[in-house]
């Protein structure tokens, strides 16, 4: 690869890491060629977009990225696979899923909306992480749940009522 080559590549990865809220740094090495394929295939469902960079190549881009990527650049070394998606929580879910059958992907580093999670450790707290869809359901289920219950309670009532009107009128 030429430095124009690579200028273009980094300049490329600079503009995904800009435009993207959510990115995980993974280690992917020790999958074989069909475990990897099966990771890109539930990636793709998913649509999380997976890449494999130099660490390099990244640390340059995090560089000239306006974001402050906090104590990530410190975690490259070793293979590096970018995951970005728009849920924050789908890549750890998908990582989460995959590894019930294999030992990778590890979780080297996430950047969930300015947020920043280092290690393996925290898997587990970014699965919990509840999606914007997910937020938006529940807010809407709790606005709904009091004039559900108002309704129900009168439709009972209302049954409650007319069995007593009813029993007065047969006496």
């Amino acid at each position: 690869m030429n430095k124009a080559e690579k200028i273009k590549v980094i300049d490329d990865l600079t503009l995904s890491l800009s435009n993207s809220k959510n990115l995980y740094l993974t280690d992917i090495s020790g999958l074989n060629a069909s475990q990897t394929s099966d990771l890109r295939r539930a990636c793709f469902k998913a649509d999380i977009k997976l890449s494999v960079v130099k660490n390099t190549m990244l640390s340059r881009a995090i560089d000239a990225s306006e974001k402050d990527f906090g104590e990530i650049p410190s975690v490259l070394k070793g293979n590096t696979s970018l995951m970005f998606s728009e849920a924050g929580n789908a890549p750890a879910k998908i990582i989460k899923e995959f590894r019930k059958k294999n030992d990778r992907p590890i979780l080297k580093a996430a950047f969930i909306e300015e947020a920043v999670y280092i290690g393996d450790s925290q898997l587990d707290t970014l699965v919990a992480i509840k999606s914007r869809e997910e937020l938006i359901g529940e807010v809407i289920g709790l606005l709904k749940s009091p004039a559900q219950n108002v309704i129900s309670a009168l439709k009972s009532s209302g049954n409650n009522l007319s069995g007593v009107l009813k029993t007065l009128s047969e006496r």
